[in-house]
């Protein structure tokens, strides 16, 4: 799935795209690393890997990002 880069935080490796009908979705730390990103822009074009995630004690159930990285043409 593709998005655009909307959030970054270099120290933490956390942010936000923004998926193509506009839905902010953040990911974490883990979903940075796994795509082997060193930094992250916003406005860049990213891809991404979601998983559904079910509603648990402290969170919502919903998407969740496992991977983002760079899109590439």
């Amino acid at each position: 799935m593709q998005a655009t880069a909307y959030t970054y935080d270099a120290h933490t490796r956390t942010g936000s795209v923004l998926l193509d009908d506009g839905t902010p979705l953040p990911f974490d730390t883990a979903a940075f690393d796994a795509g082997g990103l060193r930094l992250l822009r916003p406005g860049q074009r990213v891809r991404i890997e979601v998983e559904d995630q079910p509603a648990t004690g402290n969170t919502t159930p919903g998407q969740r990002i496992v991977l983002v990285t760079l899109q590439t043409f």
